[in-house]
């Protein structure tokens, strides 16, 4: 008898490795939504939520070909709560609306073992309602300032000031099915991971 697959949620905080456990359950045969091409998707040159972002921020935003200049928003972003209020505001409506097409569709299909929806902020803007369980990617603070430093070329300062506009990870945490550790090496994360991976499975019967 088939049944249809469980959706799991992958979340941990910037830098923690999601995307890294995301394609390992994927190998596993997984099918993975990511949030974060989710939200590229919604704000593409011409799309009516890219032009409410330039009505509240600005044409500095744009780059010269119309499309969003997301290295400059970033830094109004993580600089003013405020800002980074309002922008959520705009886009995570229609992340969250193009979501939840995206996995009721996937839901429906009894060929997937696993559905995995990558998603950053999946607590913050109340998206484990979209999920069966959750995984959260944990990661030593100092290993994630290195990391998060090395990845996107930042001062210590401006690191710091990302990893502090999120949910604390020990909150996370406490809200999580499961946890990966990656805080080691990638042996490590794929390792947990085969291990996981009949749990997350037979969590749906399969």
């Amino acid at each position: 008898m088939s049944s249809r697959p469980l959706v799991l949620g992958v979340t941990g905080n910037i830098s923690s490795g999601k995307s890294t456990v995301a394609k390992a359950l994927e190998q596993h045969g997984a099918v993975v939504v990511d949030a974060d091409q989710l939200a590229r998707d919604v704000v593409e040159a011409g799309t009516k939520t890219l032009e409410r972002l330039v009505g509240a921020f600005g044409e500095e935003i744009l780059q010269s070909d119309g499309s969003l200049n997301r290295e400059r928003l970033g830094q109004m972003v993580f600089a003013d709560t405020k800002v980074r209020a309002t922008l959520n505001q705009i886009v995570h409506p229609e992340i969250a609306r193009k979501s939840i097409e995206v996995l009721q569709r996937l839901r429906e299909r009894d060929d997937i073992p696993l559905i995995v929806y990558e998603a950053p902020l999946l607590f913050e803007v109340g998206a484990e309602k979209r999920v069966d369980k959750v995984l959260v990617v944990k990661i030593d603070s100092k290993e994630q300032l290195k990391r998060l430093m090395a990845r996107d070329h930042l001062g210590e300062v401006e690191a710091k000031q990302r990893i502090a506009a999120q949910m604390s990870q020990d909150k996370k945490l406490a809200r999580a099915d499961y946890v990966i550790d990656n805080s080691g090496t990638i042996s490590d994360v794929l390792l947990q991971v085969e291990k996981l991976w009949p749990r997350l499975v037979g969590e749906n019967g399969v």
